[in-house]
């Protein structure tokens, strides 16, 4: 099992570049906001598609996200379920991997979300259901991989469709967060993180103090440490995604326009590759819900 604080670097890991000297050991060692003893329901799993195919692959917002993060894990599971069925019908089986796990998309924070749940704590992955493998016997490194190949291709012929205009999209994003305005809005950031106790100069540098605080919490205390740490970071950045979300729904706009012909193949291809892919490969399209 993964303890939470990895699953907070991974996710800043996929939303920023690294954390280099932006997080003070001082900083770590400084108290912290108030850990809440209220128990709060687990993250729940939806399973209700968005109206527009756009809103899961070109998000816009961090809700929207939810859809995206659901989307990703259902790939990868179609990669596993794949590659397992492959070596069944080998008569081997695959190398144990590490459980799945949606992971947020920092860029487009979902506040609500982290509110509730803190900075990385969501649903549970379901598991797939992979038919029982007729012997224990490890395959060889080539069979392993030409199993592995298949269950990259089976992935693959679902992330062709939306991934190429996704990371133009993602590539989009930046331009929101230099315009002036954000630039502005930020600059209240670190006033507030430090007027709620965990003082630091910009969203990296937070991460990276919720990370140690987490690894020094005691067991009994981590899931409160971190549903406080995530009231912390969704009220400073609440002005901040109130200029973004407004910014970053006006961009998508034009990028629709702009890639007409693709935006198109989407929303005719996504929904029911998806579908079929739930059908073929026995594996529920699913999504994060707070």
């Amino acid at each position: 099992m993964f303890r939470r604080p990895v699953l907070v670097r991974a996710a800043l890991a996929a939303a920023v570049a690294l954390l280099g000297t932006a997080c003070s050991t001082d900083a770590a060692r400084q108290p912290g906001p108030p850990a809440a003893s209220t128990t709060v329901a687990p993250a729940r799993l939806g399973r209700t598609l968005p109206d527009d195919p756009v809103r899961m692959a070109l998000p816009a917002t961090g809700a929207e996200t939810r859809w995206t993060q659901g989307l990703y894990v259902f790939a990868q599971q179609v990669n596993r379920v794949a590659a397992a069925d492959c070596a069944r019908r080998g008569g081997f089986v695959l190398p144990t991997e590490a459980p799945l796990a949606f992971i947020r998309f920092f860029t487009l924070p979902d506040l609500d979300f982290v509110a509730r749940h803190g900075l990385s704590t969501s649903a549970d992955v379901p598991a797939a259901t992979v038919g029982a493998p007729t012997t224990a016997h490890a395959g060889s490194a080539a069979q392993v991989r030409r199993c592995r190949a298949q269950g990259t291709k089976a992935a693959a012929a679902l992330s062709d469709l939306y991934l190429p205009l996704e990371q133009r999209w993602f590539g989009e994003l930046g331009a929101v967060d230099r315009a002036p305005a954000t630039v502005r809005a930020r600059r209240g950031l670190s006033g507030c993180l430090a007027e709620r106790g965990a003082p630091a100069r910009d969203e990296r540098a937070f991460m990276g103090v919720a990370d140690a605080r987490q690894q020094a919490a005691d067991p009994a205390d981590l899931s409160a440490t971190e549903r406080a740490l995530g009231r912390v970071y969704a009220d400073c950045m609440r002005p901040v995604e109130a200029v973004r979300d407004p910014a970053r729904l006006s961009l998508r706009t034009r990028f629709l326009a702009d890639h007409a012909t693709e935006v198109r193949t989407l929303r005719r291809r996504l929904f029911p590759a998806l579908r079929a892919a739930e059908k073929r490969y026995g594996v529920p399209l699913v999504f994060p819900e707070p």
